[in-house]
């Protein structure tokens, strides 16, 4: 063999057994690597903080106040930045002054009406007052009458009895012969006449009775009529209708005042006196700004490390320094952001959950004319 060809077989061994050594080194120091890393993987730990895009908002939320969509206003009573108290009348209808008059019309038929029911009333009331005095002036003098007359019965009966008595007493003697047979017709005429006074008597007490009862009756049918008069007037003057009428004339006239449904203050108007309100927007908008809240974005893999209680705290190129607050609750439900951040790779459709922090009366103070203002949020989740 050529020795300049064993020279070449040798050199060709020896790259390949240098190779061989090489991949077992590489082999070897990648696995060592691999090694490293996992170890580094187990020991990494998760920051202390959770950090969410948030926006400022009062307590309760922005209160978007309506009336009517296609109603026209008609006045408004705030400007923006009024504090106002629940129940405070903000804005009235351009149909309030139409109301108005309904509801003053149907107050004053039914005061017209409950004057008119104390005229008949008292109308009534002395017809009827009259009539009693009418039946206690009728009914006296007619007992007295009816005693005087019960009274000359009980005597022309004693005088008929005495009569009776006397006859009885002068049919013996003449039949003793001690007197004559005129004395004794006499006594029988005597007894007579005491007999037809007493028919007389007992007539004139029967038609005193009568008259009594008849002047009773009819005397008492005009009180009934006096009290069913009263009744009818009643019943003709309907309050009841009327009141109705004008509890349904307030209600109209209510709807058309815009109150405010809590204590807060104007933070925007959108609808102005004479403009159609729109049925999006509404009139104003309303919220408490004593008290400011931030809603934070928190995405869907970093909620189970948030609670309420955890100290946060809020910043913001435009203020002088950071807001500090805690977590008050967290929402229930996980949706798309509403706070988009500025950068243009940022991911829109992120699964987040919203946080509500509650911030300190300091902090609350200084932002309570910002509300919706953009910020960045960092939750203490550790301590």
């Amino acid at each position: 063999m050529n020795p300049r060809a064993l020279w070449s077989l040798a050199g060709v061994g020896l790259l390949g057994c240098a190779g061989l050594a090489w991949l077992g080194l590489s082999q070897q120091g990648a696995t060592q690597s691999v090694s490293g890393s996992a170890e580094a993987t187990v020991e990494m730990r998760l920051p202390p903080q959770v950090g969410a895009l948030g926006r400022l908002e009062p307590e309760g939320e922005v209160l978007r106040i309506a009336g009517s969509p296609g109603e026209r206003l008609g006045e408004l009573l705030v400007t923006e930045g009024d504090r106002v108290v629940a129940g405070q009348v903000l804005a009235r209808l351009e149909s309030y002054a139409e109301r108005l008059a309904e509801r003053e019309y149907a107050a004053a038929q039914l005061q017209e009406a409950r004057a008119r029911l104390q005229a008949e009333t008292r109308f009534s009331q002395a017809q009827i007052q009259e009539a009693r005095t009418r039946l206690s002036r009728l009914d006296e003098p007619q007992q007295m009458q009816i005693r005087s007359q019960e009274a000359v019965v009980e005597r022309i009966r004693a005088e008929l009895a005495d009569a009776e008595a006397n006859l009885a007493r002068f049919q013996e003697l003449w039949q003793e012969g001690a007197i004559s047979q005129q004395e004794l017709d006499q006594r029988r005429l005597l007894v007579r006449q005491r007999q037809e006074d007493l028919r007389a008597a007992e007539a004139t007490l029967s038609q005193l009775r009568l008259a009594r009862e008849r002047d009773l009756l009819n005397a008492q049918a005009q009180v009934q009529a006096a009290e069913a008069g009263l009744s009818l007037a009643q019943a003709q003057v309907q309050l009841g209708s009327l009141a109705r009428n004008l509890e349904l004339a307030e209600a109209r006239l209510e709807r058309t005042l815009i109150r405010a449904p809590r204590a807060g203050q104007v933070l925007k108007i959108h609808t102005r006196p004479g403009e159609v309100i729109p049925a999006g927007e509404g009139i104003l908008e309303l919220g408490n700004t004593d008290q400011m809240m931030v809603v934070a974005e928190v995405y869907e893999a970093d909620i189970l490390r948030v609670r309420p209680g955890q100290q946060a705290t809020i910043s913001n190129r435009a203020l002088p320094g950071t807001l500090q607050g805690r977590v008050e609750r967290v929402g229930l439900q996980i949706g798309k952001k509403d706070v988009l951040n500025t950068d243009p790779a940022a991911d829109v459709d992120a699964r987040v959950v919203e946080v509500y922090i509650r911030l300190d009366p300091e902090s609350s103070a200084r932002v309570a004319g910002l509300t919706n203002l953009q910020v960045n949020v960092a939750i203490d989740v550790e301590g």
